[in-house]
């Protein structure tokens, strides 16, 4: 999530920030002086040396330097704030909702000050960005990504700027995958990874990263107290390459409508099984006209009305479709605009298979 800000009010967020820290007791005073005092924190620095490193804190280090506060204001004055991460010498990936509508762009890194940066390119329907910087930090290792998508139960950590707190980190693990993220225009954002890590406002365009450093996911939102969403790895290596040469990235189109087959729509279509996808409507003019078929008219099972005479699709190529989720990894991983694909539906209780050759999503 990015947060919003004003120039004043972000002058107001780090002077309260302040007055909590002056709240505390400053070194020196009376009881920090005091012999008993002096004594326990002798022992406590001698505990802490021998403690052996967090896992945590190893790929805090690791990471943190990688990291970058993103800052942007908009020509009334007013602005947002997110997160960032070096994915080469000059590229910093974030959140298309953080850098949305601004015209200054600035970043900061743990160890530098405030750098104006431009915006590369920016997708809606991924939620990614690319900045550029001119002049980054030197000798930091930018983020790699994970090879391989790690399993349900992997720890992670989220490290970014939560309300303007620059560097934090939470913990937690990936406590889904595959997951469908709701995008701009009713599109779908594929692939997505859940984690239980707390994200806050601020976080947005922070990694996601693994106990060995690398970048499961770029944060995009939270969605409760232990729900939270990130881009994933293999997408944003799909898009970012096309955002840094060309600006722009195009996703594959279908130009249909789906549901879930739910029991009821099974039901209502006779189908042996509550799976697969089911076309709702053909878009006109788009790629499936001809090719798919749409509802044709309605039913009432249990009191509902339910579409029926869609095709249901059961298979893209050789990858089984039971799922919604299933069908938008296929398309956004394994598919790109002007390819033809094999579509197995099931239509008028046999199956058939049909050639569809894919458009590419309308601007937004």
């Amino acid at each position: 999530m990015k947060q919003s800000l004003t120039r004043r009010g972000l002058l107001g967020a780090l002077g309260g920030a302040v007055a909590a820290t002056a709240g505390c007791q400053a070194p020196g005073s009376p009881a920090e002086s005091s012999p008993g005092v002096q004594a326990a924190n002798a022992q406590s620095s001698a505990a802490a040396s021998t403690q052996p490193e967090s896992a945590y804190t190893a790929v805090y280090e690791q990471v943190v330097d990688a990291v970058a506060s993103v800052r942007v204001y908009a020509d009334a004055g007013t602005g947002s704030q997110g997160s960032g991460f070096l994915v080469d010498d000059e590229h910093i990936v974030t959140n298309q909702h953080v850098v949305a509508g601004g015209s200054e762009f600035y970043v900061r890194f743990s160890d530098t000050g405030w750098r104006s940066v431009s915006v590369v390119g920016a997708d809606v329907y991924s939620d990614l960005a690319v900045l550029r910087i001119d002049d980054p930090p030197s000798g930091v290792t930018p983020l790699s990504f994970v090879e391989e998508e790690p399993p349900v139960g992997t720890e992670v950590v989220a490290i970014g700027n939560p309300f303007g707190l620059s560097g934090s980190v939470t913990a937690g693990i990936i406590s889904g995958v595959n997951r469908t993220l709701q995008g701009a225009n009713n599109f779908s954002i594929a692939d997505a990874v859940q984690t239980d890590a707390p994200v806050n406002p601020g976080n947005s365009g922070g990694p996601l990263v693994t106990l060995d450093g690398e970048v499961v996911g770029v944060i995009n939102a939270g969605g409760g107290d232990n729900v939270a969403f990130a881009i994933s790895a293999p997408l944003t290596q799909r898009v970012v390459p096309a955002l840094v040469t060309s600006g722009d990235y195009d996703h594959s189109y279908m130009g249909v409508s789906l549901r879930s087959v739910s029991p009821l729509l099974a039901e209502a279509n006779d189908l042996d099984r509550a799976s697969g996808v089911y076309i709702d409507r053909v878009v006109e003019g788009g790629p499936s006209v001809g090719v798919l078929q749409g509802s044709t008219g309605s039913e009432i099972v249990s009191e509902t009305s339910v579409p029926v005479g869609g095709d249901v699709v059961r298979r893209l190529d050789d990858t089984p479709t039971p799922t919604r989720q299933a069908l938008a990894s296929f398309l956004a991983l394994s598919t790109s605009p002007g390819d033809t694909i094999d579509v197995l539906v099931e239509r008028d209780g046999s199956e058939r298979t049909v050639e569809l050759t894919l458009g590419s999503r309308p601007e937004p």
